[in-house]
């Protein structure tokens, strides 16, 4: 039970972690001319140092993934496809829209895999995914307009790299599973943290762009580092040895609700009860797939 209480202590810690690192973020975007893209390559830099530091202290096998060919090759795919992708979508949808929405709009990504799902197996969603996809259909029209059809409430470019920022979201849900089942969490959220990381620091030569900031300002940036990347992934995947994974995704729901709730307090973000109820549609997707995978499980 007590193992059971710190396990759900860390899934819940691990997702208001990514909450207020957006909303820490999107107030350097506000204030400073950083850019996103630098400010993902060192995120993605340091924090793939870190954990691969701590997968070595811990003596997890972080080698082992290099001494097949094959997975090394998903590796990297999988650093530039998932995790490369979802960090750089969901920093470019804050810094042109605000970070609530872009956390909610991430959101959308289960819905975008049950649609995945349901194409490549030619078979129709169960009941309850319809009603998740109506559902976040619903949600995502309200949060984008707040209830005025004629006009968005968001910038255009802000709704599309928050979809995309889903996109990635369900790219990197799905794309490593069997490489996490036989390496282990550490080493593939390290290394592709790392190698993401590298190949974006290449592809826009962040160094080009290194920003001129206070000391409060650098405060900020390692906050996003170090609490809201590296330890909100490990408190997170640690999480996953006391809990269940279905568990541990609707506590995942912190995240919007954190970075939602910070920015109406510090950055004057404001919502009308079109866009409130638009973010109760998406987020209640995942306690909706929740009850789903309970039901399955008990049938079982």
């Amino acid at each position: 039970m007590q193992k059971k209480t710190v396990g759900l202590i860390l899934a819940s810690v691990g997702p208001f972690l990514w909450g207020s690192s957006g909303t820490v973020a999107q107030h350097l975007f506000n204030t400073t001319a950083i850019d996103p893209m630098w400010l993902v390559s060192v995120r993605m830099l340091v924090s793939g140092i870190l954990l691969i530091g701590y997968g070595l202290i811990t003596k997890a096998p972080v080698w082992t993934v290099f001494h097949s060919a094959r997975a090394t090759g998903k590796l990297v795919a999988f650093s530039l496809l998932g995790m490369a992708s979802v960090q750089l979508t969901y920093f470019m949808a804050i810094s042109t829209g605000n970070a609530a929405t872009a956390a909610i709009l991430q959101f959308l990504s289960p819905v975008i895999i049950i649609i995945y799902l349901a194409l490549i197996h030619f078979k129709w969603p169960s009941k309850i995914d319809v009603i998740s996809v109506v559902s976040a259909i619903l949600g995502t029209i309200l949060i984008v307009t707040e209830g005025r059809l004629d006009s968005l409430a968001l910038p255009a470019v802000a709704v599309a790299w928050g979809l995309l920022a889903a996109v990635g979201a369900a790219v990197y849900t799905l794309m490593p599973t069997k490489l996490l089942r036989t390496y282990g969490s550490i080493p593939i959220v390290g290394w592709s943290m790392l190698i993401g990381g590298g190949i974006v620091s290449v592809v826009t030569q962040a160094w080009q762009h290194w920003p001129r900031l206070t000391s409060g300002q650098w405060g900020e940036v390692g906050f996003v580092i170090i609490f809201g990347t590296m330890l909100a992934y490990l408190f997170f995947l640690q999480s996953l040895e006391a809990i269940l994974p279905t568990t541990a995704s609707v506590l995942g729901a912190i995240e919007p609700l954190a970075a939602t709730v910070l920015s109406v307090l510090f950055l004057k973000v404001s919502f009308n009860v079109f866009g409130i109820l638009g973010a109760v549609l998406i987020v209640g997707v995942t306690f909706l797939q929740f009850m789903a995978a309970k039901d399955a499980m008990m049938s079982s």
